[in-house]
């Protein structure tokens, strides 16, 4: 039960969860205020004394040794000699009472990656240790008792500084006392804190692991930037960056002042983007007039401050005025370097808590009425894409879609938690599907659900509100057959070849266009005409427009083809499905063209890290692409793609297409 002399045994923490953007509401949760500090568990043993180890179980007694003796000090007489061990956070404040990241950072010696040193107990008077959890008391383990009981027992404890208590809200008081938790996110964003986390009642502690029955609510900010420099990451730094090195003008002065960096939310495609435009703008020196740091300086390559762009960030540093856990949204053309100001702390509040998300919203539709709900829930959580915006995308991308799947039963993969969450997969429409929805009944194996023959009423998608209201579904992914139906209903026969290419192991789809072009050429000579779109996700298709009365001919041609290809090429190309016949070969996936087969609809989005879509591309670009960035595309690359070349798909909807090859 204890180690260490009788010091309890550490115990792995568990972790919260994001929310997406959406504070959870309801009676069973527990709000807790979220401090920006170390998280630790403090162990106190049978005589008293205190250890604080950290969250990856490093301890950190002797760097906190203040702190961990007077933690000790307050706790070890209301123990009464009973070991004990509890989850908190170790926090510094500032002169206004707000917990410090950058102080803490200080007291521990610097920056991360500085070598830490030691400190005068005198700087220590701040360190403060806050309890929000109890795991350990005595002989018993709490980690199997609920949410609800930990906290009575945590409550129990008469604490005083060093040590205090986090405070905890239940729903249930919020609202006899005429508040909602929307009320109390205000209330942390004046008072400087980090945001919410959102506990359910019923909870117990489950170490190591990363619960939603936790959910952290962080609050954010946007702050416009001037780009001053860039570092290189573990890529190839002569085609990319790792990240931006960002500054802006100080209001008083006008003097550049560095902000500190980004490194995350970018696509591949945008690093490439951004870097070519940084390239031009070299220079030796850093151009900001104040002396850097050396780990400011370290492996910084800087250029003319020309560029603006824009970043989300969750804090902006007093001492050091640096922007922390920032994140890229975009370039900022409109606006120009001599307009960016640095956050002002005086004048400035703290970021402001989001406006409560409407959970339900009436709006028009075509000549539909529609109640669509979480249109600020974050599904793509590396850039922050909303439910909100991809109702938008697919929205303005309608008349250009719908034509594609048309008549073309389809089936979703629904992300309703967001890309990092598990997604399911529906064929049925839901019960709940609008009673306007148009569906149609078909006969199915059972093959997929083992539960033998049966029937799918499958949704059409033919118009703007159908659409709309599967996008509020977060229907992402919209996967039709090759063929259509007819009103009766039955299966039309197949109206599209289709060739599915698959990158193995050790090739991108940079390989895949290499087949491509040689499928091209192959069914050229065949007579068909071949249209080519990324998957959105690593690989290609190619489509061709076919006559044919056998539903299994599409099938039996493409396995041939792909065959042939093999076998002209086997070290490249592969017609086998098993996977260790896909290592540095790219995979024909002929099978796409079975009946009961589905294959990403063009202009579809993607399940993946972030917002791309299954996007139709020119030849010139198939052929012209050397990186996998060339042919990956979002959401608004795509809107920006078909203002400039239309639907490059549309003779795909010619209705004269010549005969499947015998």
């Amino acid at each position: 039960m204890a180690d260490n002399g009788g010091m309890p045994a550490w115990i792995k923490p568990m972790l919260a969860s994001p929310d997406g953007g959406t504070l959870p509401v309801g009676p069973r949760y527990v709000y807790e205020y979220k401090y920006d500090g170390y998280r630790a568990h403090l162990g106190i043993s049978a005589t008293g004394v205190a250890q604080l180890i950290s969250r990856n179980g490093n301890d950190l007694t002797p760097e906190f040794n203040v702190l961990a003796k007077g933690a000790g000090k307050v706790l070890a007489p209301l123990l009464d000699g009973t070991p004990a061990v509890f989850d908190g956070e170790i926090v510094v404040r500032d002169e206004r009472g707000r917990p410090s990241f950058s102080l803490l950072q200080h007291r521990r010696g610097g920056y991360p990656g500085r070598k830490l040193k030691a400190h005068p107990d005198a700087v220590a008077g701040t360190l403060e240790f806050l309890l929000f959890d109890l795991l350990r008391l005595g002989d018993r383990s709490l980690l199997d008792e609920p949410y609800t009981t930990r906290r009575d027992l945590l409550e129990r404890f008469d604490v005083a500084a060093p040590v205090s208590l986090v405070p905890a809200f239940t729903h249930d008081d919020l609202v006899a006392a005429g508040r909602t938790p929307h009320d109390l996110l205000a209330e942390v964003a004046e008072l400087g804190y980090e945001g919410l986390v959102a506990k359910q009642r019923d909870s117990t502690y489950r170490p190591g692991t990363r619960t939603k029955a936790w959910l952290k609510h962080p609050l954010i900010s946007t702050q416009e930037v001037i780009i001053c420099g860039w570092r290189p990451g573990q890529s190839d730094s002569s085609v990319r960056f790792g990240g931006l090195l960002l500054g802006a003008h100080d209001p008083d002065t006008g003097e550049l002042t560095y902000l500190g960096d980004v490194g995350t939310g970018f696509t591949e495609r945008v690093r490439r983007d951004i870097f070519a435009k940084l390239k031009p703008l070299a220079r030796k020196k850093p151009p900001f007039p104040a002396k850097l740091d050396a780990d400011d300086l370290r492996n910084a390559h800087w250029v003319q401050p020309e560029l603006v762009g824009e970043v989300v960030y969750r804090q902006y540093t007093r001492t050091e005025r640096r922007l922390r856990h920032t994140s890229w949204r975009g370039l900022r053309p409109d606006r120009d370097p001599e307009e960016i100001t640095v956050p002002r702390l005086d004048d400035a509040p703290p970021p402001p808590a989001p406006e409560p998300p409407q959970s339900k919203v009436t709006v028009q539709v075509g000549d539909r009425r529609l109640r669509l709900s979480n249109l600020e829930k974050v599904l793509y959580p590396a850039d922050g894409f909303t439910k909100g915006e991809v109702i938008n995308y697919y929205s303005r991308i309608a008349p250009i879609l719908l034509p594609h799947i048309a008549d073309r039963p389809v089936t979703f993969i629904r992300y309703p938690d967001g890309v990092d969450a598990e997604p399911f997969f529906e064929k049925n429409a839901p019960s709940h599907a609008p009673d306007w929805l148009r569906t149609v009944r078909l006969p199915s194996s059972g093959a997929r659900s083992g539960r033998g023959p049966g029937s799918v009423t499958y949704p059409l998608l033919d118009d703007l509100p159908g659409l709309v209201w599967s996008a509020n579904l977060a229907a992402l992914e919209l996967h039709v057959p090759q063929w259509t139906v007819t009103a009766e209903p039955e299966r039309n026969p197949p109206d599209r070849l289709v060739f599915d290419l698959d990158p193995g192991p050790g090739t991108t789809v940079v390989d895949c266009a290499r087949v491509a072009s040689r499928l091209r050429d192959a069914l050229a000579e065949d007579g068909l005409t071949a249209y080519a779109k990324t998957s959105g996700s690593k690989g290609m298709q190619l489509y061709c427009r076919i006559a044919t009365d056998d539903p299994g001919a599409p099938s039996g041609y493409a396995k041939a083809l792909a065959e042939r290809l093999a076998k002209e090429t086997p070290d490249q190309v592969t017609a086998v499905m098993a996977k260790v016949q896909r290592k540095d070969r790219v995979f024909i996936d002929w099978s796409q063209n079975n009946p009961h087969k589905t294959t990403i609809a063009a202009y579809s989005l993607r399940g993946r890290t972030y917002p791309t879509v299954s996007t139709p591309v020119t030849w010139e670009e198939v052929e012209e692409a050397e990186a996998v960035e060339d042919l990956t595309f979002t959401a608004e690359d795509v809107l920006d793609r078909v203002d400039e070349h239309g639907d490059l798909l549309e003779d795909l909807l010619d209705k004269d297409a010549p005969p499947l090859p015998g």
